[in-house]
């Protein structure tokens, strides 16, 4: 397998790939930002970036069955509005909508279950 080519899963692989990497950065970004800026909630955010980034990297190069890779989307999704709502707090002054950061929350724990009963499915012949 070539540098571009990935897994079966089609355009899932890259995005997944490309949102652990948009991930990974925005997390070492925001963690130095935090460093020398301050802010309540910026670290936090930038912690949870960076411990997703290798999620999405993983499930994008090595593929896995629908479920995991449902299970990542729902994690990608709760990690942008728990996290998006952490910095629009900080740098906003407001949050993105009422609820925003509960509801990512519960997308993330969500995902990482549906990760877990992936583990339990059987494989396709």
């Amino acid at each position: 397998m070539g540098m571009t080519e990935y897994p079966a899963g089609g355009g899932i692989g890259h995005a997944l790939v490309f949102a652990g990497g948009l991930c990974g950065a925005s997390g070492v970004a925001l963690s130095a930002a935090a460093a020398h800026l301050g802010g309540a909630f910026v670290g936090t955010a930038a912690s949870f970036l960076l411990m997703h980034a290798p999620v999405f990297l993983a499930v994008g190069l090595l593929g896995g069955n629908s479920v995991l890779r449902t299970g990542s989307l729902i994690l990608l999704v709760g990690l942008l509005l728990f996290s998006g709502d952490l910095l629009a707090r900080d740098f906003l002054g407001s949050r993105l909508f009422p609820m925003s950061a509960p509801i990512g929350g519960m997308l993330l724990i969500g995902g990482w279950v549906v990760m877990a009963a992936s583990a339990l499915m059987r494989p396709r012949p």
